[in-house]
C-alpha cells in the first residue's frame, strides 16, 4: 500500500480500515499477532523524516485516521485468525521534536499536549486499541518512556487503559543517555514506575527487576500490574487458543488478486495534484512521442517507501511500465538523467536530447526509499543532489514538462512551482505506483486527494501548519512591522487541503441553521456542490471553523469535518455536516475543558484556503450572552 502520509492524501476512512484488514490478514497468515501500527503522532515539520509514517498535520484528520486503522487491524474480533492487535505509537508529542530532529527534544506546554498531541491517541484507545509504544522523546525534561505524567496519570489514570504499555527499541535504557537516569538498573526503576509493562527489546528489565523488587524499591504488585496487562492482550488476542498458521495459508493469502486490487484503487485516489495550468494533463491516449526522464522512472525499489519490511521489489509495477502499458501506440524514450546524490550531471545531455525529440517531457523525481522514514531528518526538503539542475535543463528545451513527485515528506517547490506547468504528488504509493500514477497521467484515473500536510516554500518555514496562532501583529494589520519574513511570504506554497481534480467544482448555497446554538446544541452546515466540467470528479469537501475570541488563543482555522462525493459531469449535491458545540470545546485558563458562548466563524470548502465563509453564535441556555 502507499505510505500512511500518502494515505491520509485520500481523507476516506472507510478504504483506510479496508487497507488496515488487508495488512492484518497477510500478516496473521504468517504467524504475526501484533503490529507497531498506527503511528499517530501529528507532525508538522517536513524536514522530519518520520513524518511519511503518519497522517500529517492535523489533529481531526489524525483522529479519523487512527480510528480506522484500528478498526483494520483489529477487526470485529481481535481473536480471529484474520486480525492483528494494533499498538497506537509514539506516547506521545514525538512529532514536536525541536528542528525535526529525529529522537530529540520536545519541550511544549500542557495545553497544546492535550488539544494537539494527545486526541489522537484517545481516538485510537476509544476504538478498542490494545497496547500503546512510548516515544523516543523527552517532555519538558522527562523522557516519555519515564514521563509518569503523560503514562501513569494521563494514560492509564485518567484514560483508564488496561492495555499493555511497551516501550520503543531501548527507550527504557537510553534514559541514561538523556541523563535521567545514572544506568540501566535505575532506568528500570524509573520507567516501570512511570508505567511501562514492556521492555522492547528485553535488555533493560530482565537483568534488573528481580533485584529491585527484592532491594524494595518496586512493589511486587507493579509488577504483576504490568504481567497482567500482557496477559489480558494474549487472552484478547486468543493466543492460548489460536492454532499456528501454517505454510500453505500463508501463500493462499499473501498478495492474493483482491489485495492487490486494493492497493491499486488505494494508490489511485491517494495522488495530489498540485499545479495543471493550461490543462497540460490530462495526456492524450496515443501521444506519438514522450520522454520519460528521471531516477524514480524505472525504479522498483523505492516506490515502496520507508519501512518496506518484507517489501519485494519484484512485484513493484514501475512507472516507465505502466505508462507503456496505459498508451502503447506512443513512442515513450526513456533516460535516467541523474541520481539522488553528488552533482553528478553526466546523463544531463542525454535527457535533454530525448526530451528535445519528444512532444512532452514526464520527469519521475522525488525521494528514495531511505530518504524520509525514522532517523532521516532534512535539513534542505527540497529535490535531492542534481534532480532541480536537471528539471531546469528539461525546462529550457521548452518542452511542455510534467513533474511527478514520489516523496515521503512534503518538498519545497519555490522554482518548479513557478516554471513547471503541472505537478503531481504521488508519494511512495508502493506495489501498484506505475499502474496508478500512468492512469492518473493518461487521465484514467482524476485526481482527488489533498494535501495532508502542508508543503512549505523553503525548510525555513518549518515548522509550518495551516491551524497557527494569529499574531498580535497580523498580516493586513496597520502596524508597520508585521509577523512573517522579509524574504519569503509566510503562508505554505501549497496549503494543507489542496488538491486540483481534471474536474472543476464550484460551492455555493452556504447554509447554517439554526443561528443561535446552545451550549448543548448542534448546527447544520450545508454548501451545494457541483460539478462545473465536463468529467466525473471526486472532491474532498471541508469543514473548518474559528472561534475569534476566546479565554484562550484558537486557531486561525481548525478542520472539524470532511466528506468524499462524486459527481457525474454537471451534478450538484449538497453536503451537511453537523457541527455538536461540544466539537468546539478547549481548555482554558485554568486548564478545564470548556465550550464558552461567543460567535462561531465557519468555512466550507475545497482547502483550508478557500471556501464559503459564514457564521452562527454560541449562546448559554439562560444566561446572558458572555462574548461576541
Amino acid at each position: 500500500f502507499p505510505i500512511p502520509l500518502a494515505v491520509g492524501a485520500r481523507f476516506d476512512v472507510a478504504c483506510l480500515e479496508r487497507a488496515a484488514g488487508v495488512a492484518g490478514r497477510e500478516a496473521a497468515a504468517q504467524g504475526i499477532h501484533w503490529t507497531f501500527a498506527p503511528m499517530v503522532d501529528v507532525a508538522r515539520d517536513a524536514r522530519w523524516g518520520r513524518i511519511a509514517e503518519g497522517s500529517g498535520e492535523d489533529v481531526f484528520l489524525g483522529c479519523a485516521m487512527a480510528r480506522a486503522r484500528v478498526r483494520g487491524f483489529q477487526g470485529k474480533d481481535v481473536a480471529s485468525e484474520d486480525s492483528v492487535a494494533a499498538c497506537a505509537k509514539h506516547f506521545v508529542a514525538y512529532g514536536a521534536a525541536e528542528g525535526g530532529r529525529d529522537y530529540h527534544t520536545v519541550d511544549i506546554s500542557e495545553r497544546t499536549l492535550r488539544e494537539v498531541y494527545l486526541p489522537p491517541f484517545k481516538a485510537a484507545l476509544d476504538e478498542g486499541c490494545f497496547t500503546v509504544m512510548c516515544a523516543f522523546n523527552e517532555i519538558g525534561g522527562i523522557p516519555a518512556s519515564a514521563n509518569e505524567h503523560t503514562l501513569r496519570r494521563i494514560l492509564k489514570g485518567e484514560w483508564k487503559f488496561d492495555g499493555l504499555v511497551l516501550s520503543d527499541w531501548d527507550s527504557i535504557g537510553e534514559t541514561v543517555f538523556h541523563g535521567h537516569a545514572a544506568d540501566r538498573k535505575e532506568a528500570a526503576l524509573r520507567c516501570l514506575l512511570a508505567g511501562v509493562d514492556m521492555d522492547m527489546p528485553g535488555t533493560t528489565y530482565a537483568p534488573h527487576l528481580a533485584r529491585l523488587v527484592k532491594e524494595k524499591k518496586v512493589a511486587i504488585q507493579l509488577i504483576d500490574d504490568a504481567v497482567r496487562r500482557i496477559l489480558r492482550v494474549k487472552c484478547k488476542l486468543g493466543l492460548f487458543e489460536r492454532p499456528l498458521p501454517t505454510p500453505e495459508n500463508a501463500k493462499a493469502v499473501l498478495a492474493r488478486s483482491d489485495h492487490r486490487d486494493a492497493a491499486l484503487a488505494m494508490a489511485r485516489r491517494s495522488m495530489v495534484l498540485l499545479k495543471n495550468e493550461g490543462g497540460v494533463l490530462p495526456l492524450a491516449k496515443g501521444l506519438a512521442r514522450l520522454a520519460v526522464i528521471g531516477p524514480l522512472a524505472d525504479n522498483r525499489r523505492d516506490p515502496l517507501g520507508t519501512w518496506r519490511a518484507k517489501g519485494r521489489d519484484e512485484d513493484v509495477v514501475t512507472v516507465l511500465a505502466g505508462i507503456k502499458a496505459a498508451s502503447p501506440a506512443t513512442n515513450v524514450r526513456h533516460v535516467k538523467g541523474c541520481d539522488f546524490v553528488g552533482d553528478d550531471h553526466g546523463g544531463f545531455d542525454e535527457a535533454v536530447r530525448a526530451a528535445r525529440e519528444s512532444d512532452v517531457v514526464v520527469a519521475i523525481l522525488g525521494e528514495r526509499e531511505d530518504m524520509s522514514g525514522e532517523a532521516h531528518s532534512r535539513t534542505d526538503i527540497g529535490l535531492p543532489g542534481p534532480q532541480l539542475d536537471l528539471l531546469k535543463a528539461l525546462h529550457a528545451t521548452g518542452k511542455p514538462v510534467i513533474l511527478v513527485l514520489m516523496n515521503g515528506r512534503p518538498i519545497a517547490l519555490p522554482w518548479e512551482s513557478e516554471h513547471v506547468p503541472a505537478i503531481l504528488v504521488a508519494w511512495h504509493l508502493g506495489i501498484t505506483a506505475g499502474t496508478a500514477i500512468a492512469e492518473a497521467l493518461f487521465g484514467d484515473v482524476n485526481p482527488s486527494g489533498k494535501l495532508p500536510a502542508s508543503f512549505p516554500r523553503s525548510a525555513g518555514h518549518c515548522p509550518i501548519y495551516y491551524n497557527i496562532k494569529a499574531s498580535g501583529r497580523p498580516k493586513g494589520s496597520t502596524v508597520d512591522l508585521k509577523v512573517g519574513y522579509v524574504d519569503s511570504p509566510m503562508e505554505a506554497l501549497y496549503p494543507f487541503g489542496h488538491g486540483l481534480s481534471y474536474s472543476t467544482f464550484e460551492y455555493g448555497d452556504l447554509q447554517i441553521a439554526p443561528k443561535k446554538v446552545a451550549l448543548g446544541g448542534k448546527a447544520k452546515i450545508s454548501a451545494v456542490v457541483t460539478n462545473a466540467s465536463d468529467r466525473q470528479g471526486d472532491e474532498i469537501v471541508q469543514l473548518y471553523v474559528r472561534d475569534p475570541v476566546a479565554d484562550t488563543t484558537r486557531p486561525v482555522q481548525e478542520l472539524k469535518g470532511f466528506e468524499k462525493i462524486g459527481l457525474a459531469a454537471g451534478e450538484s449535491r449538497m453536503v451537511t455536516f453537523e457541527l455538536a458545540a461540544t466539537d468546539l470545546a478547549f481548555y482554558d485558563s485554568n486548564m478545564k475543558l470548556t465550550v464558552e458562548p461567543g460567535l462561531i466563524e465557519v468555512w466550507v470548502g475545497t482547502s483550508s484556503r478557500q471556501g464559503l465563509m459564514g457564521s452562527f453564535e454560541l449562546v448559554p441556555a439562560r444566561d446572558k450572552r458572555r462574548r461576541t
